[in-house]
Formats: C-alpha cells, structure tokens, sequence
C-alpha cells in the first residue's frame, strides 16, 4: 500500500527545502564570484551566474611559486596534532571528573570554571610561549593553542556521568585499572561527545591565525589563513596603486575563491560527524 503525504508533512518537506535554498544560495553565490573577473564584479556586482568568467584568483594561489600548498600543508599538519592532542586532554581530565573516587573533583571543576572568566593576559601568554621557544616552528601553531577548552571539557564531563557507575564497578572487579577501563569501556560509549569535541577543536585550529601573527615570522610556517591573509593585503594594495587602468587585479574574485579554499575541508569532515553533533551536544548539556 502506498503511503500518502499529508497536508502538514508537504508543508514541512516545502519549509525545509526552503530554509535549505536560502541557505546554499550564499555559498553558490561566493563559489561564483570567485570565478568571475574583476569587471564583472565592478559592474554588476555579486551574482549567481557571472557574466565574464576567469580563473585567475586561483591561478594566482596555485601557480607554480605559490606558496599556498605548502600552507595547506602546514594548517593541516598543525590542525589533525592539536586537535588530536586537545580531544584526548579533554577526554582524560572529564573522565577524572566524572569519577566519583576522584577526591577534589569538585575543586579541579571549580579552578578550570575560573579560567573561562579571568585571563592573565596577552604579556604574560607571549612571554611564556618565548620562553618555551614556541616561535618560528610549527610548534607555535600547536602549544599555545592546546590547553583544551573547559567548555568542551564540561561537555564530557557531563556525557560519561550519564553513563551507569556500574559499568565502573564490574571493570574493577575484574581486575581492570582506571586507565583501562577510561579507554576500553568508556572511550567506545564517549563517541557522540568526542565526536562534538573534535569538530570544535578542528574548526578553531583550521582559522587560527593569531598565533601565526604572534609568534611566527618565517613564511614557511605561515598557515593558510595567514598567507592568504598577505596575498589578499598585497592585491589590495596593487588594485589602488592601478586605478584607472583598465587591466586590475582580481581583489574581489580572490577574496570570494580564498573563502572557498579555506571552509572546504571543514564542510567536507562535517557531514561525517553530523550523526554524532547533535547527540554529543544535546546529552553532554543536559546532564550531569
């Protein structure tokens, strides 16, 4: 028997397909204009289908002395190490504060709370990463920015407190240590919330710039929001230095096609952990 869609259930498939439209017209739109020329844009503005089409923003980040994949590189390599240090920091330390047998839980939550609130500043944060030796390498883009986040903490906190003590309590009756039973029992129920958590971290590591700004001034290890931060400043300034002359730059196409190469790999890793984003989110809130 075929099933019939009612009147509320069309209404909602044409709501969210609406909603969805108004939603991808933007980024057509970005991906568009970073293909169309500088002429183009002058003259009509943003549009969905442009009339003079060129691949000359890309041409300029992907020639053959373009430094941009060798930043694509960086970014990744600083971004799959601090994440992966990050989750695993943060899973170990809600963990222990999850543990009813954990002595001064209640004074560890309490100190990482107060540093969501107060920070010592931005003196004393250069000052020690100078001291560690943390510029000019790619440990610059890792350290500064790997003490995990106490909200993302809170969040696994709260999640593995919802799971039943006496998966706990049989582990250890079998002889199993807290560590074991942190990564053989409780890492495989965590993966909605390290799921959460890792896409949090990789999203702050992929547009971290500020530490690149900070603490790195050789080229090679400037990140790819960096580089293309510079490229984006010297186009600018070539456009103004050549007003008037009919053959310009492509400032505006090159901002539209850096926005694409950037949020790429994000959107791409997204629709894997979706499944996992909204269950993480939801239960690591609520309890606890």
């Amino acid at each position: 028997m075929r099933r019939r869609f009612t009147i509320s259930q069309a209404l909602t498939v044409a709501v969210v397909s609406l909603i969805a439209i108004f939603c991808l017209t933007p980024m057509l739109m970005v991906l568009m204009t970073s293909f169309a020329t500088e002429r183009a844009i002058t003259v009509n503005g943003y549009t969905l289908w442009p009339a003079e089409w060129s691949g000359e923003a890309y041409r300029r980040m992907f020639n053959s002395v373009s430094k941009v994949p060798k930043a694509y590189w960086v970014t990744i390599r600083s971004t799959l190490a601090g994440t992966l240090a990050a989750v695993v920091m943060s899973y170990c330390a809600g963990y222990t504060l999850s543990c009813p047998q954990c002595k001064f839980r209640n004074g560890l939550a309490l100190y990482f709370y107060i540093t969501m609130i107060f920070s010592a500043g931005l003196v004393p944060w250069y000052m020690v990463n100078r001291a560690l030796g943390l510029t000019d390498n790619i440990w610059a883009l890792i350290v500064p920015s790997l003490m995990f986040s106490p909200f993302n903490m809170y969040l696994v906190r709260n999640f593995l407190r919802g799971v039943p003590d006496s998966l706990r309590e049989s582990g250890l009756i079998d002889g199993a240590g807290e560590a074991r039973i942190a990564f053989t029992i409780y890492l495989p129920l965590a993966t909605p919330v390290l799921a959460t958590i890792t896409l949090f971290y990789a999203i702050s590591y992929w547009n971290n710039y500020f530490n690149a700004v900070m603490l790195v001034n050789k080229a090679d290890y400037y990140p790819l929001q960096m580089l293309l931060f510079n490229i984006q400043s010297e186009l600018s300034m070539i456009s103004n230095m050549m007003t008037g002359v009919s053959l310009t730059p492509p400032k505006e196409s090159f901002k539209m096609a850096t926005s694409i190469i950037t949020i790429g790999p994000i959107i791409l890793v997204y629709p894997f952990l979706q499944r996992y984003f909204i269950k993480g989110m939801v239960v690591g809130a609520v309890k606890g």
